[in-house]
């Protein structure tokens, strides 16, 4: 494992491997940036947006989606330029994380910023419109998809659950069960993304760790990390066989940050499953 770019992120999220460029892009929420650098951490660019963006996906058409407070804003690359649709939300509320699904729907999370009530929620764009899915909780991470575009995965970062819901014929989260719950003293679940075998990779905040599970829940596969918080993983590089992980440094006091002094780094490991190539959000005009 290679800590290729130790910017010492407050909240990084969202890795998004860009492979027509050959670049990862991610977002540290809590400054309001967006960041981008080649597979090797070189090449560093560093975007003020402002606010607390969520994530970062690539949008049909060109250019990116950017999800920002309760604003899905249009991103050039360079700037925002322009809304694409709003949520009507608490005042407290965020977007926190979000996937495109091969059908190009765009599946994103809420969530209560001081982290206390249950007014998180998913969101789905698609035909044209933003659609409430469902999964309340205080805290919304995730979601994947499979590749099939059936099967979505909801973390509840609080309850340490990640769930699997149907959607496959609509926008509602249908005939949930738990897929897999992290036991006590291993961390919380945070955001999920899935590989070519339909595998879902977790990072796990407070665990110092990844983890693949199969896709009947069993744990298969747990990959130790140098710092505390591991937000998400994406994968990238020519073959999708590099993970690429986003950490996290909020929270930390100066014992920590000096027993941990890559918190809030990017890491890159190696893995043997490939993972899959993300879909353009397909949003309209």
């Amino acid at each position: 494992m290679e800590c290729i770019w130790p910017l010492g992120a407050t909240l990084g999220e969202g890795p998004l491997w860009d492979a027509d460029a050959q670049a990862l892009w991610f977002v540290d929420i809590k400054q309001g940036r967006v960041h981008r650098c080649d597979a090797d951490g070189g090449d560093r660019r560093t975007f003020e947006v402002g606010g607390m963006p969520g994530f970062i996906l690539p949008r049909d058409g060109g250019g990116f989606v950017v999800g920002n407070v309760a604003t899905l804003h249009h991103f050039d690359g360079e700037r925002i330029t322009g809304a694409i649709g709003r949520v009507e939300a608490p005042a407290d509320n965020r977007f926190n994380d979000a996937a495109t699904d091969a059908r190009g729907r765009l599946w994103f999370g809420s969530m209560d910023n001081l982290e206390e009530a249950r007014s998180g929620v998913v969101h789905v764009h698609a035909d044209g419109a933003i659609h409430v899915a469902g999964g309340e909780a205080v805290i919304t991470n995730g979601p994947t998809v499979s590749g099939d575009a059936r099967w979505l995965y909801h973390v509840d970062t609080v309850e340490r659950i990640i769930w699997r819901f149907d959607v496959g014929s609509g926008h509602q989260l249908r005939d949930g069960e738990v897929f897999a719950r992290i036991e006590a003293g291993a961390g919380n679940p945070d955001g999920v993304t899935i590989d070519a075998e339909d595998h879902v990779w977790v990072g796990l905040w407070g665990g110092w760790a990844a983890r693949r599970y199969a896709p009947d829940g069993q744990l298969v596969q747990e990959v130790r990390f140098p710092v505390a918080n591991v937000t998400k993983l994406a994968f990238g590089g020519p073959d999708l066989r590099t993970a690429f992980a986003t950490t996290a440094s909020i929270g930390l006091d100066a014992a920590a940050r000096a027993g941990q002094p890559l918190a809030g780094g990017i890491f890159a490991f190696p893995v043997d499953v490939p993972g899959v190539a993300v879909t353009p959000a397909r949003l309209g005009a």
